[in-house]
Parts: structure tokens; sequence; C-alpha cells
């Protein structure tokens, strides 16, 4: 927390509040008829001890990050502090004023310097508690300033997973897959009926199964197969025989979670990146398998013309890195010579 503008807006204040203080002393001593050049140049020599002591205390407190501490660990930080700074403060105010009374340079209404046990105690005491308040007073505002920011990170972590949410319920809805479907079936309704119906039939159940899961949802591989099924009978539609696709899917699979529109993601991923840039088109391959508890699947397709990196495309896939935080899962894009790989595995 060493932004410029705080520390300058520090120093600042500090500088205020300590010479407030010299000067409160000083009237002090005007007032009660104590007035003496000694006894300003304690009051002085304190102000100063303290402004530079308060500068130090908050500079180590948080270069060593003393507010990640326990409760009970900052404050008996904070309580040591104060103890040593005002012995410190003592110590400068003795080192000044002892000389300068020897020298003749000052004078004390006293007459001399007394700093027998009681009178170091006293001055001590009360050089403390005046440390003390302004202590407290600096780590309550810190405290109160970390809570804020700890309370908008959390506000903007929120907002950016709401946002997340969004994008990956708008990645679901591909717009240009409904708008190709839609062209399609169009077509479709006078060529062949009959597929044109049942083209409407998946359309539908697709787009219901998309609204009706968010990434809470966990669906089991058989479900999400059948979803993926009919995702790629409309697509099939659109690229005939440019999409050839070859599935290797296990009989005991079936029933193991996933979250939802995990692999129909992926394969719309391998469409999108794959297929549709590869002007002969080519096989998209599909494998799910359970092993030792954990959920396998890999979904293979050409690079493509046009292939990209394998750091990941889009928000589709950002979204699905999102629901594998926290877990033991693993997602992963990877050439395999002139193939593009998405495996994914889910913990059971």
């Amino acid at each position: 927390m060493h932004e410029p503008n705080s520390t300058l807006r520090f120093w600042l204040l500090n500088t205020i509040a300590w010479a407030a203080y010299a000067l409160l002393n000083v009237f002090l001593m005007a007032q009660f008829g104590g007035a003496s050049s000694g006894g300003m140049l304690i009051g002085v020599t304190l102000a100063a001890a303290l402004w530079a002591i308060s500068g130090v205390l908050r500079g180590r407190a948080l270069t060593l990050h003393w507010w990640d501490d326990p409760a009970p660990v900052l404050l008996s930080k904070l309580a040591a502090s104060v103890v040593l700074g005002a012995l410190l403060a003592q110590g400068v105010i003795a080192a000044v004023l002892v000389p300068a009374l020897r020298n003749g340079w000052v004078q004390l209404s006293a007459g001399a310097a007394d700093y027998s046990v009681g009178a170091s105690i006293g001055y001590w005491l009360n050089t403390a508690i005046v440390l003390a308040l302004w202590t407290g007073v600096w780590a309550g505002l810190h405290s109160m300033r970390r809570a804020r920011q700890a309370q908008l990170a959390q506000l903007r972590a929120e907002a950016a997973h709401s946002a997340l949410e969004r994008d990956a319920l708008r990645a679901r809805l591909n717009p240009h897959f409904v708008f190709n479907a839609l062209n399609n079936l169009r077509a479709l309704i006078h060529e062949d009926p009959e597929r044109a119906r049942e083209m409407v039939t998946r359309l539908s159940r697709t787009l219901r199964h998309a609204l009706e899961h968010n990434g809470a949802n966990r669906v089991t591989l058989a479900e999400e197969m059948a979803v993926v099924d009919d995702y790629l009978a409309i697509e099939a539609v659109h690229y005939e025989q440019r999409l050839r696709v070859v599935k290797d899917v296990s009989a005991d699979g079936g029933s193991a979670l996933l979250p939802a529109m995990a692999l129909q993601l992926l394969v719309e991923n391998a469409i999108k990146h794959g297929i549709a840039v590869t002007p002969a088109g080519g096989e998209l391959h599909i494998a799910a398998h359970l092993q030792d508890g954990v959920l396998h699947l890999r979904v293979e397709n050409p690079q493509g013309v046009a292939a990209a990196d394998t750091a990941g495309h889009g928000v589709g896939l950002a979204y699905l890195r999102a629901q594998l935080e926290g877990t033991t899962g693993r997602f992963e894009l990877r050439r395999e010579g002139a193939r593009m790989q998405a495996l994914l595995e889910v913990p059971q």
C-alpha cells in the first residue's frame, strides 16, 4: 500500500498534526505561566521526534505487512512500537535538552531538568499516551481503508464472474450457429419437410438445454451426448460431407457427471476452428471414457488453414476453465501433428 498519493497525503497530514501538537504545547505553557526557553525546546523537540517516529512506525507496518498477521499479533506489534517509540522520543529530548542547559543556551522554570526515576516514568507515560492516541487513529483509518479495498475487490470479482457467466451464455447460444440453422431450416422446409421437422426438434432441444443449465449444473455424460448429437445433426445440414464424425464413447461412462454444455463447447470449438476453416472439411473425433474415478474427454479436429495457437478460443473455453477452478480437473488444448486436441478431465 505504498501508493505515491497516499504516502504524500500521509506526510502532509502527519506534519500538520504534529505541528499543531507543538503549538498546543507552547500555548499551554504560556497560559499556565510555565513558559521558558527550555520548555519550548522540549515541546518542539517532542513534536519533531514523534513526527519522525510515527512516520517510521507507519513505514515498517506497511513494508512488513503487519496487517496480514492475526489481530493479537498486530496489536502486540503496535503496542511494542508505542512503548519503544516513547522511550526513543524521551531519549531524543534528553540528548537535546541536557547539553543546551549545561551550555546556558536555554533555561527552565525549575532551574534544572529533573530526571529522577519517578519523573522519567511520568515523562515516558505522557509521551506514550500521545503516541498511542496517534497510533490508534492511524491504525483505525488504515483498517477501514483495507476493509473498503477488500470489499471493492470482492465486488469486482463478483462483477467479473457475472460477466463471465453472461459471456458463457452467449457462447452457448452461438449466434452464427442459430443463424445458419435457421437459414438451413428455411431451405429444408420445401426440399425435405420431414428432415426440417426433425431439425426443428433438435434445435429446440439444444436451445432449451443451453437456457435451462448454468455453470453450477452438472449433467450426465449420456445427457450431454444427446445434446451433442442434436448439435452435430444440425451442423451436418450446414457442412454436409465436410463434417465427418467419429465417436468412441464407453458405455460405462454414461452416468459420469460433467459441467453442463462442456462437451458441446469443445465440439463447437472444434468445428469453428477446425472443420469450418478447412476447405475439404475433415474428421471430428469424440472420445469419452471413465477411468479411476475421472471422466476423460477428448475432442480432436484438423487444424485448418487458420489454426491459432493452443491458448484457447473465445469466452466458451474461458468459461470451461472457470468451471474447473478449485477442483483437480484439467483442461488442455494442444497440437498433435496436423490435428488439434482438446482434453478435459473431470473428477467424479
